[in-house]
């Protein structure tokens, strides 16, 4: 008995001990909710009937729609939702449901009890399927949907993170080899630069028949079929395409590529040593071909104050315009406009040699428009700006070829009514239908610059060689010096 009592102590408290593993969280409850990222997780290849254990406890799963039947463009019988539960990444699923699919619009947040359903491929899409509409609860509707703009190499890269989720694919075109006319019907082909997508128009779409645009912002949903060797993107409706150019828009002839905005700090004068640098992507014969560089200055005491009323034309000390209407210059090469060519102030480095238009600004007034100032190129801190227009008649309606902003912010746009400020253009740097973060931190809208960076001075800041004066991490530009020669600015 003696030799049974330390044995049967033992096993008391091993009982024990279970027992209290068992209470360790008194209470507590498992989520009945799973995220769509732990969802699309437990699929690994074969089909899954998903149970308590398979859901970790859980049994639904709660999101908002982002699937539109309305339309035409639509996979036939899937119910789309996503969410960002997990992680806060966003994730989505395909349900099918048939007909009933149609019941929902983007917007509707649903719960759905998923405990029975099957998660399978089919076709290559992950999805629900065996799913009832008894178990589908809508929660609310009109709920507003975030869309991430993603660029094609990331959803290439990983399809199954987007698959499923709505995005936009910005500034994007259409392979080269479609003849003018071609339609959205089918797989086309879209390039963004990064890289190639397919997008997927049904037969049964409403735009199906309408003209490729040029380029466009185009949403839609991303969904990763087994015929395709890429995800394909489904615009929901005409909506979804923001055409940014119907036809391939004009070249610029003549563009922004670099600026001197301060001269040796503020020890030595600005008055006609700032400079602009320009470059042709077309021979140009000015006598012919007329063109003019705008300038604008928001300092705070510069005149006239508040919104610019007339955009680009207000004149004063806000905007002054050089007309450039004599001379030459071939493609590629550089055009200077400024006053004394000097690399850096006064007694710097001598580069006449350069192709130069001149105006001494500080003695004359603009041609057009402007007073006679100091600081043809602003750094006050506040926003300043030069656009390049093909024409010398320049009013506040005017769209400029080329335009670049810097500096911080100032009284340049207001939205009204009626709206006021300077008119943009599409380029590498800004986007005029929709607001979008673009290089080196600007932001920009129609008439609305936001320029999240500070020119450091003195530098000749290059737009396009950033390797050695702007790297894309935003590294600070170059210094110039008054012994630097003409091939630091090239």
């Amino acid at each position: 008995m003696k030799k049974l009592l330390p044995i049967l102590l033992c096993v008391v408290a091993v009982l024990l001990f279970a027992g209290c593993e068992k209470d360790k969280y008194p209470g507590a409850v498992v989520n009945e909710y799973i995220s769509m990222l732990d969802l699309r997780g437990i699929y690994n290849n074969a089909d899954v009937v998903l149970g308590s254990k398979e859901l970790f406890g859980g049994e639904k799963i709660a999101g908002v729609v982002v699937s539109d039947h309305r339309s035409g463009n639509a996979p036939t019988g899937l119910l789309i939702m996503q969410d960002a539960r997990r992680l806060n990444l966003i994730r989505g699923i395909a349900i099918d449901l048939g007909a009933d699919a149609a019941n929902y619009i983007p917007g509707d947040s649903l719960e759905i009890n998923i405990v029975g359903a099957t998660l399978t491929r089919a076709g290559g899409v992950l999805q629900l399927k065996g799913v009832k509409s008894s178990a589908i609860q809508k929660i609310s509707a009109g709920n507003t949907i975030a869309v991430p703009i993603v660029k094609s190499n990331l959803v290439i890269a990983n399809p199954g993170q987007y698959e499923s989720t709505l995005l936009t694919i910005s500034k994007a075109g259409f392979d080269a080899s479609y003849p003018a006319g071609t339609t959205y019907l089918g797989n086309k082909i879209l390039k963004d630069g990064f890289g190639n997508l397919l997008l997927h128009t049904e037969p049964t779409a409403s735009y199906a028949n309408d003209p490729l645009p040029f380029l466009s912002n185009f949403t839609g949903i991303i969904l990763n079929y087994n015929t395709d060797t890429v995800p394909q993107l489904w615009p929901r409706s005409a909506a979804d395409v923001t055409i940014l150019a119907s036809v391939a828009p004009k070249i610029a002839a003549l563009i922004v590529t670099g600026y001197l905005a301060d001269v040796g700090g503020t020890s030595v004068t600005d008055a006609e040593y700032e400079y602009i640098q320009l470059m042709a992507t077309r021979d140009i014969d000015f006598t012919q071909n007329k063109f003019s560089v705008v300038t604008t200055n928001n300092a705070g005491a510069a005149t006239p104050t508040g919104f610019p009323a007339n955009g680009w034309a207000t004149g004063g000390l806000r905007t002054y315009k050089i007309d450039i209407t004599s001379g030459s210059i071939a493609k590629g090469q550089h055009l200077y406009i400024g006053a004394n060519k000097n690399i850096y102030g006064p007694g710097s480095t001598d580069i006449s040699t350069a192709n130069w238009f001149t105006k001494f600004y500080s003695t004359n007034a603009g041609d057009g428009f402007g007073t006679a100032t100091g600081n043809l190129l602003a750094n006050s801190g506040n926003a300043g700006g030069i656009a390049i227009f093909d024409l010398t008649n320049v009013t506040a309606d005017t769209i400029p070829i080329d335009v670049i902003f810097y500096g911080g912010a100032g009284s340049v746009y207001s939205a009204g009514p009626p709206a006021r400020g300077y008119k943009i253009t599409n380029t590498d740097y800004y986007d005029v239908r929709i607001l979008l973060l673009r290089r080196y931190n600007h932001i920009s809208t129609w008439g609305q610059i936001q320029v999240n960076w500070v020119l450091p001075a003195p530098i000749f800041l290059s737009l396009v060689v950033p390797t050695a004066y702007l790297p894309a991490g935003g590294v600070p530009p170059e210094r110039l010096t008054r012994c630097h020669s003409l091939y630091h600015l090239l």
